[in-house]
């Protein structure tokens, strides 16, 4: 059996991620994978390439073969120097953190008027809604002449 390590495609029409997995190599692209050991995520800005180091290093030890895509990442993350003991440099670049758009909102509503609230871009609770609003009482329904509430009416009158 020719076991290869590629490319796994998954993600929508314009917008592909990638898991690195060892499979046959008769199997289809997208088939079932004997294991996954990364992923890599090309949209993203960086690119997000995971790896475990340890299952790749065992795969290629024992005779798996990577595909050329698979190298390059495997170069970026520092398994394949590993693996063939070559001394060139590695390197992911590490993922920004979030941006806190809330403080960034009130930064320029702060830098506007002076006051500082969220309230622009959060939804009232329902709790909050239902205090906020005082409940009206319940009119009575009005019914015409000749219903079964006007005689009852007469009964009582009676």
């Amino acid at each position: 059996m020719a076991v290869k390590i590629r490319l796994k495609r998954l993600g929508k029409i314009r917008s592909p991620h990638y898991r690195i997995v060892v499979m046959d190599s008769r199997n289809k692209r997208d088939g079932r994978a004997i294991e996954e050991i990364g992923l890599y995520h090309p949209k993203n800005d960086p690119s997000v390439i995971r790896v475990n180091s340890e299952r790749a290093q065992y795969w290629l030890g024992v005779g798996a073969q990577p595909t050329e895509a698979v190298v390059a990442l495997f170069k970026r993350s520092g398994d394949w120097q590993a693996f063939t003991g070559d001394k060139t440099p590695s390197g992911i670049d590490p993922q920004p953190a979030p941006k806190d758009k809330a403080a960034a909102y009130n930064k320029a509503l702060a830098e506007g008027d002076g006051s500082s609230t969220t309230e622009a871009i959060s939804k009232p609770s329902r709790k909050a809604k239902a205090a906020a609003e005082p409940e009206a009482p319940a009119a009575e329904p009005v019914l015409p002449a000749g219903s079964a509430a006007s005689s009852d009416d007469a009964v009582e009158q009676a």
